[in-house]
């Protein structure tokens, strides 16, 4: 079998390294590879999904709406998030999945405990609706800085949640950062993290954002976005070859290929 991560950029995805230790781990015949394609050059991959060449692929930016439109047929929460991550070759169909939702749960799982504290998602994009969906139930918040996007946002994934200004800290929540501040070293807004009480950054790279830095230096419970990563393929593998891997072997692979 063949699978790939397909985005651009995409060589800094640490996909490859997470799924390939687990099938090595599981004796499955089979490769995950980088694929970089330009934004109008997706149709290459669903040329070759269709022809067999490609089994299944993971979809990074900026490609997920147009792997949502490419597919015949999408899951719940695919059509609930508008977005598609994974899509699987079933049947000679290509099906589309949004895993991020489980790779939310799995970053939150890992710094609550089991509670049910108030949830502040920053941001309005396709994360914000994966962590809107993934935290569904819960009391939400959602901020951005763009009032109208926020609500849009809320009223299209169907959650209830209730939309605050951008830079309004939220007490002791958890908050949830699905905007690309960080990447390049920007800051949250001030407050956001210090009133918190855990934090989730979506983004993950080579260094620390500085959002999440403060949060672990305030002794807060929190995650990067390598833990989601780690949450979602553990759920595209199960998609990809019906078999359940070890999120032991993958978190080691991915820590691994982050200090190389």
């Amino acid at each position: 079998m063949r699978f790939a991560v397909v985005g651009d950029p995409v060589s800094h995805s640490r996909s490859p390294a997470i799924h390939n230790a687990a099938f090595e781990a599981l004796g499955i015949d089979a490769t995950f590879d980088y694929r970089c394609v330009p934004f109008d050059r997706f149709a290459d991959v669903v040329e070759d999904l269709r022809a067999g060449d490609l089994d299944g692929v993971s979809v990074t930016m900026p490609h997920k709406r147009n792997a949502y439109d490419a597919t015949d047929s999408l899951s719940e929460q695919a059509i609930r998030t508008g977005a598609v991550n994974t899509i699987v070759v079933e049947d000679e169909r290509l099906v589309g999945y949004n895993t991020d939702i489980a790779g939310v749960e799995h970053a939150i799982r890992s710094i609550e405990n089991g509670s049910d504290a108030t949830v502040l998602i920053l941001g309005y994009g396709g994360a914000a609706a994966a962590a809107l969906v993934a935290a569904e139930g819960r009391p939400i918040h959602v901020s951005g800085r763009d009032d109208s996007k926020t609500d849009l946002l809320i009223e299209r994934v169907g959650v209830k949640a209730q939309a605050i200004a951008w830079g309004v800290p939220v007490p002791m929540a958890t908050v949830i950062n699905a905007t690309p501040l960080g990447m390049a070293g920007e800051h949250l807004p001030d407050g956001v993290i210090e009133r918190a009480g855990g934090f989730l950054d979506m983004t993950y790279g080579a260094q620390r954002t500085p959002s999440y830095s403060n949060a672990l230096a305030l002794g807060l419970p929190a995650a990067d976005g390598l833990t989601m990563l780690i949450g979602q393929a553990c759920k595209s593998f199960e998609l990809f070859t019906g078999r359940v891997p070890s999120i032991f072997v993958m978190e080691q692979a991915a820590r691994d290929r982050g200090r190389t």
